[in-house]
């Protein structure tokens, strides 16, 4: 069997921890597998990369940013092929330029274009465990790029896709992955396996365990992910094509994210391109919106409310306010008080009535729904923040999804 094993910044913190990760390595080389291993920086080592770079500019070249914080993996890769080769175990490092890993010129936040695994793919095939940093690439011209914070994640599952490896273990500081938060809900359970779709919904919506992008990929090119502690050996959370799970769970999960912010344009006319005149200039400034709910009333006057990510909040009121003459508004309402709670699963597809059953749960507990928005298999709703637990439990209950 071939694998790619993926371990975060946590799981190599320190000597003691690479020695941990050699030792799982080792176990997996003695049964026989072909391995290759991608790393991320030790623990706190790309933060202090990016201090000392922020130290000498404020707007530091991207490209000279880019060689200053990949530099953390690189070292990360050299001590385990080190731990490995002590513990009797063939390993040798591989650069991102040595393979190469391609990507585009987009510094900082670069997307994989094309791997290259034909050498280190014949090292792996004599048994020798390859040793790759996460989080990086470089451009057809030379130059090392970073894929952006997570980009460990989709470093490892691009290169299982390039290698047609048979797994791709991503080894986190949970052991797979829950129902709900369980630091939140007591009974939330680990699930044996998931759907792409549903790991996607849930990643895109507040869940940490996966970044967005690799589970995209894995998606694309049907690589099997594995989720599981670095810290146990407990079994993790198998991440499939929705025909690999016989019995579709009606819901598999529930999220929050509190990184929401909710504004409400008070008062604008009603009449063609007032979307597109509030929206556009969003856009042009890179700020994202999600969530949208327009109420139109008798006078021809709409409220649009929408949700954009917190940190970027101020910035979008400030954006609005130069729209004022143009689009003629009341006011504006800003909150950042505020979290979104999404009920997953791909069973929505073949039943009806999980949209009531969240909105009567909810009511039930006396909790106001400020904004819906919905898709195939997933629905997602604005409450005020201080109902974030309450409304978890409840809804973890009413879909069934309480551990024995």
């Amino acid at each position: 069997m071939r694998i790619v094993q993926k371990f975060g910044g946590t799981s190599v913190a320190d000597p003691e921890r690479i020695r941990n990760v050699a030792r799982k390595v080792k176990r997996e080389v003695d049964a026989g597998h072909q391995l290759a291993v991608v790393v991320s920086a030790m623990a706190g080592t790309t933060n202090q990369l990016v201090k000392w770079t922020s130290e000498l500019s404020k707007r530091p070249d991207p490209r000279e940013y880019d060689v200053v914080v990949s530099t953390g993996e690189q070292i990360t890769t050299g001590l385990l092929a080190i731990a490995l080769q002590e513990m009797g175990v063939p390993a040798r490092s591989w650069m991102s330029w040595q393979l190469p890993i391609r990507t585009d010129d987009a510094f900082s936040k670069a997307r994989i274009e094309a791997i290259q695994a034909e050498a280190m793919l014949a090292d792996m095939k004599k048994g020798v465990v390859a040793v790759v940093p996460g989080f990086q690439g470089i451009t057809a011209e030379g130059r090392v790029t970073t894929l952006g914070r997570g980009g460990s994640d989709t470093s490892a599952v691009a290169l299982a896709a390039a290698l047609h490896a048979d797994r791709c273990d991503i080894f986190t500081d949970v052991d797979g992955v829950y129902t709900a938060d369980p630091r939140i809900v007591a009974k939330a359970r680990k699930l044996d396996r998931i759907t792409y779709e549903e790991m996607l919904e849930s990643a895109s919506q507040g869940a940490k365990v996966l970044q967005v992008r690799s589970v995209e990929m894995g998606m694309k090119h049907h690589v099997r992910i594995q989720v599981l502690s670095s810290f146990s050996d407990a079994p993790g959370t198998l991440i499939v094509d929705e025909d690999e799970i016989v019995e579709k769970a009606l819901v598999s999960g529930i999220t929050y994210s509190r990184d929401e912010a909710k504004i409400t344009v008070v008062k604008v006319a009603d009449r063609p391109g007032i979307a597109a005149g509030l929206f556009g200039p969003l856009a042009e400034a890179l700020i994202n919106v999600d969530m949208i709910v327009q109420n139109v009333s008798d006078d021809g006057k709409t409220d649009i409310t929408f949700t954009v990510p917190k940190a970027d909040m101020d910035r979008a009121v400030e954006c609005l306010k130069g729209l004022k003459p143009k689009l003629g508004y009341e006011a504006i309402k800003a909150d950042a008080n505020v979290v979104k709670l999404s009920v997953i699963g791909v069973g929505m597809r073949s039943h009806a009535g999980v949209a009531q059953r969240m909105f009567k749960t909810l009511s039930d507990k006396g909790i106001n729904i400020q904004v819906i928005s919905t898709s195939e298999i997933k629905i997602s709703v604005l409450i005020a923040e201080e109902y974030t637990e309450l409304a978890l439990r409840a809804l973890h209950t009413v879909y069934g999804l309480d551990a024995e």
